[in-house]
């Protein structure tokens, strides 16, 4: 018993060995013939048709993992060797560049048809997006603004528009600086450069939101600090028109509309901002000194008591209690 037992352990082991070998030799086998003596040439270029050197082509094959390279020389040029025949992708890309590719069938024992890959050079956005020594200087003059530092940031800004001038988005960033620093007429060439800019590239504000809603609540903000409620009320009103998602542009509103005596044109853009942006204690606050100018002493208190229970550690609390207890004593 003890010996039939052996020769079976014995005979699962070579079948075993067997099995392993044929495995092997099989996988071997498919791998070689991804692999052999296909050869393919190209040439790579820009838009212009001038040749590209550095260009990496990178040959995958579409059944295996086999995988070959190359670059391009000096006069763009390039050669794979060593595919087996079957289906490959071919790839080129080069920093700064769009990338291209193509499927094909490469065989061994005839020429492979010449591949001319044309990358187009990126720009703007989309070249900023690939240079992350680039995007390091533009998060480096936001934290510069942030920390207060306004003419580190003017430098860097600079800095980054000489590699960059076409991206005029740059501008907000400059004009925020310089609203900043109290310099509102430098402030407002760089915004109003923005939107011209914009105009330019698109022929409606509406088709680059994000960037006239800044520009437009910039000047809106200049204006207010000029103390020119009516310029104020137009460009901030412009902001809104380009995105209605913006609290503190309709609180705003309703803060030049206000001031100008406009008290239920002003309800309406502080209620916005509320829509917008429930939980934001300030516009509360604002519609209690509103409806208390209009009298409507219920709907002031309404306003002051959410005020308080939305934001009790605000300082203006204890100014607003004082007014809450003169309009109970003015109800007895």
């Amino acid at each position: 018993m003890s010996l039939f037992l052996k020769n079976k352990s014995h005979s699962l082991k070579y079948f075993i060995f067997i099995l392993f070998i044929s495995f092997f030799a099989v996988s071997l086998s498919f791998s070689q013939e991804q692999l052999g003596k296909g050869r393919i040439t190209g040439l790579c270029v820009d838009e212009n048709g001038q040749p590209l050197e550095g260009v990496l082509v990178v040959v995958q094959s579409m059944q295996t993992k086999a995988k070959l390279d190359g670059l391009s020389d000096k006069k763009g040029h390039f050669a794979v060797l060593g595919m087996g025949t079957g289906f490959w992708r071919v790839t080129a890309t080069k920093k700064g560049y769009t990338s291209s590719s193509v499927d094909m069938r490469v065989a061994q024992l005839t020429t492979n048809p010449p591949i001319t890959f044309t990358l187009k050079k990126l720009i703007g956005i989309s070249a900023l997006m690939a240079d992350e020594e680039s995007v390091k200087l533009f998060d480096k003059g936001n934290s510069l603004i942030n920390e207060g530092k306004y003419d580190e940031a003017l430098k860097v800004f600079d800095e980054f528009l000489i590699k960059y001038p076409e991206i005029y988005h740059i501008h907000l960033n400059i004009g925020s600086c310089y609203l900043k620093k109290e310099e509102p007429d430098k402030a407002e060439q760089e915004f109003k450069f923005v939107l011209d800019k914009t105009m330019k590239a698109f022929g409606d504000y509406k088709k680059d939101p994000a960037t006239t809603f800044r520009a437009f609540s910039g000047l809106g903000e200049i204006y207010l600090k000029k103390g020119n409620f009516d310029e104020a009320q137009k460009y901030f009103s412009q902001a809104l028109e380009i995105s209605q998602e913006d609290e503190v542009a309709a609180y705003n509103v309703g803060e030049v509309l206000f001031s100008h005596q406009k008290i239920d044109d002003a309800i309406k853009y502080f209620e916005l901002a509320i829509k917008i942006k429930k939980d934001w204690s300030k516009p509360y606050l604002k519609l209690g000194y509103v409806y208390l100018n209009k009298g409507d002493f219920a709907k002031a208190l309404e306003y002051f008591n959410q005020f308080i229970r939305m934001d009790p550690e605000n300082p203006e609390v204890p100014n607003v209690k004082n007014v809450i207890a003169a309009i109970e004593r003015m109800k007895k």
